[in-house]
């Protein structure tokens, strides 16, 4: 396995680290896998240990190469900051693919909670013209499928609105950019597909969340598939012991099928 820390901007310490699977004699020198950039939680004020490398643990064990994006944050960073720092780190894949085995057609970025949120503004934004002239290679930022575990979407009445003052700083009252970062506003025919699970129990960013992008996603012909587990609070991550909080809270036992539903969503939709 490789691992390697990259840096993904010029102007601040946001880094990707990866997680590679190596190719042998015995499993195939030519493979090429999926790979998961993961965008950690927390309201863009910290990227949750939670929701990262245990994350792509679990990846490398079904098969997949991963990534984790430790992005800019409040109060440093405000949007777009952060977004464009995912979009240099998925095109540093692209870049990297073939030295690292990647199969390109298969870049599935993932967030939780806020990193959701972020996860999901490069599959709305990534063929937008304001945002593809911030980037030198817009065409090698595109993601090929999204994964989205209680993410934050509306900057409305289910909004969580700390993200959003954290996201947007001074812009935070700005109507256009209320509207701009409320992504079920933004979704079209080339979001990528997406599989998206919540619980019905989270207080903190409410299942409508999820509702709201997935209902936009239908509108526009995009294949989705949505999960909404009736047990469980915010931030379960992997939903098991591993990922426990350091409250003892986090184990739940009918979320943790979750991440093979999402194996078996790839496998049957790419």
């Amino acid at each position: 396995m490789l691992v390697k820390k990259m840096s993904v901007s010029t102007t601040s310490p946001a880094f990707m680290q990866t997680y590679l699977l190596d190719n042998t004699v015995e499993i195939n020198q030519q493979r090429k896998r999926p790979l998961l950039m993961i965008c950690p939680g927390g309201g863009y004020e910290f990227t949750s240990d939670r929701e990262a490398e245990p994350i792509a643990m679990q990846a490398l064990a079904k098969g997949y190469h991963a990534c984790v994006l430790r992005y800019s944050l409040s109060p440093k960073a405000h949007f777009p900051e952060s977004l464009l720092e995912l979009a240099t780190a998925v095109s540093l894949v692209r870049e990297n693919a073939e030295e690292w085995h990647v199969d390109t057609d298969k870049i599935i970025v993932t967030g939780f909670s806020a990193g959701g949120h972020l996860a999901a503004s490069l599959g709305v934004f990534w063929n937008k013209t304001w945002f593809r002239h911030l980037l030198d290679k817009p065409d090698l930022a595109q993601p090929n499928g999204l994964l989205l575990a209680y993410p934050v979407i509306s900057n409305g009445e289910y909004g969580h609105q700390n993200s959003f003052k954290a996201l947007l700083g001074a812009d935070y009252n700005n109507p256009e950019k209320r509207f701009l970062t409320s992504l079920e506003n933004q979704v079209d025919e080339q979001t990528p597909r997406t599989f998206i699970w919540h619980t019905g129990a989270d207080e903190t960013v409410p299942m409508e969340n999820s509702l709201l992008f997935a209902q936009k996603l239908r509108a526009n012909q995009v294949p989705f598939s949505l999960h909404i587990f009736l047990n469980g609070g915010h931030g379960l991550s992997l939903a098991v012991k591993e990922t426990e909080s350091r409250y003892g809270n986090g184990v739940q036992s009918e979320v943790a099928q979750w991440f093979n539903l999402f194996d078996q969503w790839v496998k049957t939709n790419f």
